[in-house]
C-alpha cells in the first residue's frame, strides 16, 4: 500500500526534511551559544518545522488508510431502497418555498441520487 513510487518519494522527502530541519536547529544552537541572540529563536523554530513535517506525513498516512477503508465499507453496505414519495405541503403563494419543497421531496424519493442530478420540471 505505501510502497508505491509516489509514497516512497513522500517517505524519503519527509525523512530528508526532518533530518535537515533538526540539523539546522542544532547548527543554530551552536551559533546561539557563540553569542548570536537571534539564533535562539531559530534554534526553536527549526525543530517546530520538523514536527510539522511529521504531522503532515502522519495526517497523509491516516487519510490514505481511511480512504481505503471507507471504499471497502461502502461495498459491503446493502443497496439503498427507494422509499415512497412524501406528499408536499401546500406552500400558498411562495414560489421559492414551493420549489425548495419540491426539491426536498425529490431528494427524499431518490435517496441514492446526488443533488446535482435534480432537474426541476
Amino acid at each position: 500500500m505505501f510502497w508505491t513510487r509516489a509514497w516512497l518519494v513522500r517517505h524519503v522527502l519527509a525523512v530528508t526534511l526532518v533530518v535537515a530541519f533538526l540539523a539546522l536547529g542544532w547548527w543554530q544552537i551552536g551559533r546561539a551559544a557563540g553569542g548570536n541572540m537571534l539564533s535562539w529563536a531559530y534554534a526553536v523554530e527549526w525543530p517546530v518545522f520538523a514536527g510539522f513535517v511529521v504531522f503532515v506525513w502522519v495526517k497523509e498516512v491516516r487519510r490514505e488508510l481511511s480512504a481505503r477503508g471507507s471504499s471497502v465499507d461502502r461495498e459491503e453496505l446493502p443497496p439503498l431502497r427507494a422509499t415512497r414519495p412524501v406528499p408536499v405541503p401546500d406552500d400558498g403563494d411562495d414560489d421559492e418555498l414551493a420549489a425548495y419543497n419540491r426539491y426536498l421531496a425529490w431528494l427524499n424519493a431518490n435517496p441514492g441520487a446526488r443533488p446535482a442530478d435534480y432537474r426541476e420540471v
